[in-house]
């Protein structure tokens, strides 16, 4: 699984010495060209994907072979496919499984309210696939890794990947949707209340 890092720290003796949130986690901070944790530096790269439903199978053949090719020259690259926004699909599973066994008329209504209500946020969000591919450096310093980053990128896109390596603010957004600290993906500040601070310096 691509977010492994800190899940199997000791996280009842680590609470005991007052650790915070993000140590649990696993990561430390951000570096110029990715995330540091505790597992080593992490690079991320978005891929616009390409809809193979309107592909011929000899166009498909290649994609795969592509893939496969990319995938032996950088043996260790780590692939997600995830959500550009929060999901409601389980929510909405729950909430339709209750209203089947609710009795009561006015709660199966209120239930089905909850469900179209869900649908509504949903349709507003964006909720296209984002795929990734992730690189561990381990032992790197900046100038390796920033190295490593230009050799991965090279080879990705002469696989015929359009590839862009993601920026701090975009693993910000990665982050807080995979942790649920956002909905939508807003920019999230570095510090809490940063944003309420720079308001009130502006005024």
């Amino acid at each position: 699984m691509l977010f492994s890092w800190g899940k199997n720290m000791q996280t009842k003796q680590k609470k005991k010495n007052g650790a915070t949130v993000q140590s649990l986690i696993g990561i430390k901070g951000f570096t110029e060209y990715g995330l540091l944790t505790t597992n080593g530096e992490m690079l991320f790269f978005t891929i616009i994907p390409t809809n193979i439903s309107v592909l011929s199978y000899e166009s498909v053949e290649n994609k795969v072979r592509k893939l496969t090719l990319a995938l032996s020259a950088v043996p260790d690259v780590e692939i997600a496919c995830i959500d550009s926004a929060e999901r409601f699909d389980d929510n909405k599973a729950y909430l339709e499984k209750r209203a089947e066994s609710e009795n009561n008329l006015k709660v199966k209504r209120l239930l089905k309210k909850d469900e179209a209500f869900l649908d509504g946020i949903q349709t507003e969000l964006t909720t296209a696939r984002k795929f990734l591919f992730a690189i561990r450096c381990r032992n790197m310093k900046p100038p390796q890794v920033f190295a490593y980053a230009n050799t991965v990128r090279k080879v990705l896109s002469e696989q015929g990947f359009d590839v862009h390596r993601m920026g701090k603010d975009e693993i910000k957004r990665l982050v807080a949707l995979y942790f649920d600290a956002s909905l939508t993906g807003e920019n999230i500040p570095d510090y809490d209340g940063e944003q309420y601070f720079n308001l009130k310096e502006a005024e």
